[in-house]
C-alpha cells in the first residue's frame, strides 16, 4: 500500500486544503487566495495528512486552546479540528492512526486534555472521548409567547444600542473573554474569529458575505455588557400579514440583565414572529422569558463538545468541585494507556482539589471516556452508575462524586472549531 501519514510539506498545502473541501462536502477547488488566507491557521508540526501516491487523502490537524474550567480555572487542551478522510479511502484505519499520533504528541506537550466537536455521535468514543457539553436550539413562536408587545426597553438604567462591525471588532474581545471567564465549556476566540464574523475577512470558500444587524447592551454605567448578532432568513408579506424569521447568530452576556435584556429586544423586533435562538447552553434562560415557555419549540438537543483526558492528576486538580471537603479514589480504565490509573481525588472547603496516584482501594471504576462526560460537570455519575458505566465499590461514591463534580449551570461550548 502506498498510502503515507506525514506532516504536510509547504508546497503540500493547497492539495490538503482540497482534500479537506471534499472531506467536508464542498467544492474541491482550491479557489485563488484561499491558500493563502488559510495558511497562517495550519501549524503544519501539528497537522497530519494521508497521501496516496503523492496525493492528499485524509486530514486532521489540532491547535493549542484555552478552555474554562469549573471554579474560573483556565486549562491548556489540545483542539482538533479538520478531521476527514476521502471516501474513497475509508475504512483503512486513517483517522485512528492520525488520533493516535497527535494524543501521543498533546500528551507529550503536556496538554491535560484533548477536545473536539463531534460531526457525529459514534466515533470518538473509541479514542477515549466523551460528550462533555450539550447544545439546545428553539424556534420561538412569538405570537404565542404572551409577551407584552408594548415593550420600550430594559427598565434597569441600561440600554440596547445598534453596533456597527468595526465597532464589534473594537469592543466585543475583551467583552467575550469576561463571559467565557464565568462559562465552563467555553474556548478562547482569535482575532480572526472576530475579523470574519465582522466581513473585515472573507475566505472565498465561505461564499458571499452578507452583513448582519448588531446590537450591544449597556448597563447604568455604560459599559458593554452584551452583544447580539442576527439576520432576517425570512421575510414575505400575505394580505398585509408579515411573516418574518430572525435568526439569531451569537448571543452574549456577562450579566444575568445584559442577556435578559438583549433576548427581549429580539422578541419585540417589529413584525418578526419566529425567533431562532442558535446553539445555546441546554439549560438557557431563553424559554423561560417567555410567559408562555410552549411557544419555544425545541428544534436541537445533542451533543457538542468532546472531550479527553490525557493526564488525569493535572486535568482533575486544575478544576473546581462542590461540596465541602471531600475524598474520593477513582480508577480509571485506559486501554490507550495515556490517562489511567488509580486516584485519589481530595477536595477542600474552597473547592480546590489535589490529584494524585494512589495505591488505595477505589471507590469508583469508570472508563476514560466517562470521566469526560463528568469532568466539566455536565453528566451526573449517579446517572452514569445506574446505567452500569460506573462501577460503585463504597456506597453513595457515586452520590459523593455528583456533589464534587456537578455544577450549578450546565457547561457551555459557545464556539464551533
Amino acid at each position: 500500500m502506498s498510502l503515507e501519514i506525514r506532516s504536510p510539506a509547504e508546497s503540500d498545502v493547497p492539495d490538503w486544503i482540497r482534500a479537506l473541501n471534499v472531506g467536508f462536502h464542498r467544492s474541491p477547488s482550491v479557489a485563488e487566495g484561499e491558500t493563502a488566507m488559510r495558511r497562517p491557521m495550519l501549524d503544519l508540526e501539528r497537522t497530519q495528512g494521508a497521501f496516496d501516491e503523492g496525493r492528499c487523502v485524509a486530514t486532521f490537524r489540532s491547535l493549542p486552546q484555552e478552555l474554562t474550567l469549573p471554579g474560573g480555572g483556565l486549562l491548556t487542551a489540545s483542539a482538533i479540528t479538520n478531521v476527514s478522510v476521502t471516501a474513497t479511502h475509508r475504512r483503512r484505519g486513517l483517522a485512528g492512526r492520525m488520533m493516535a499520533t497527535d494524543l501521543a504528541a498533546a500528551k507529550e506537550r503536556g496538554e491535560a486534555v484533548s477536545i473536539l466537536v463531534a460531526a457525529e455521535y459514534p466515533i470518538y468514543g473509541r479514542y477515549g472521548f466523551g460528550p462533555a457539553t450539550w447544545v439546545t436550539g428553539w424556534e420561538i413562536d412569538i405570537p404565542r409567547a404572551a409577551l407584552d408587545r408594548r415593550y420600550a426597553g430594559p427598565d434597569d438604567g441600561g440600554r440596547v444600542d445598534i453596533a456597527t462591525a468595526a465597532e464589534v471588532r473594537k469592543a466585543s474581545p475583551a467583552l467575550f473573554d469576561r463571559v467565557r471567564l464565568r462559562t465552563p465549556g467555553t474556548i478562547k476566540r482569535s482575532p480572526l474569529w472576530w475579523e470574519r464574523t465582522t466581513g473585515q475577512t472573507v475566505f472565498p470558500s465561505d461564499g458571499p458575505w452578507t452583513e448582519p444587524f448588531f446590537a450591544f447592551y449597556r448597563g447604568a454605567d455604560g459599559r458593554i455588557d452584551g452583544l447580539a448578532s442576527w439576520e432576517i432568513s425570512e421575510s414575505h408579506w400575505q394580505d398585509k400579514l408579515p411573516t418574518v424569521e430572525a435568526k439569531v447568530q451569537q448571543l452574549i452576556g456577562a450579566t444575568p440583565a445584559a442577556e435578559r435584556a438583549l433576548w427581549r429586544f429580539l422578541l419585540s423586533l417589529d413584525w418578526v414572529n419566529r425567533l431562532t435562538s442558535g446553539l445555546r447552553a441546554p439549560d438557557d434562560v431563553l424559554p423561560l422569558l417567555l410567559g408562555d415557555p410552549r411557544a419555544a419549540h425545541t428544534e436541537t438537543h445533542a451533543d457538542f463538545m468532546w472531550l479527553r483526558v490525557l493526564d488525569t492528576p493535572v486535568a482533575l486538580s486544575a478544576r473546581g468541585y462542590g461540596g465541602g471537603p471531600a475524598a474520593l479514589v477513582l480508577d480509571v480504565q485506559d486501554p490507550a494507556g495515556f490517562a489511567g490509573g488509580r486516584f485519589l481525588l481530595e477536595t477542600d472547603a474552597t473547592g480546590a482539589a489535589r490529584c494524585t496516584p494512589t495505591p488505595a482501594a477505589p471507590d469508583l471504576t469508570l472508563s476514560v471516556s466517562d470521566l469526560a462526560c463528568l469532568y466539566l460537570g455536565d453528566e451526573s455519575p449517579v446517572r452514569l452508575a445506574a446505567l452500569g458505566r460506573i462501577t460503585e465499590h463504597r456506597a453513595e461514591a457515586a452520590r459523593t462524586a455528583d456533589t464534587l463534580f456537578r455544577t450549578p449551570r450546565r457547561p457551555w461550548c459557545i464556539d464551533v472549531f
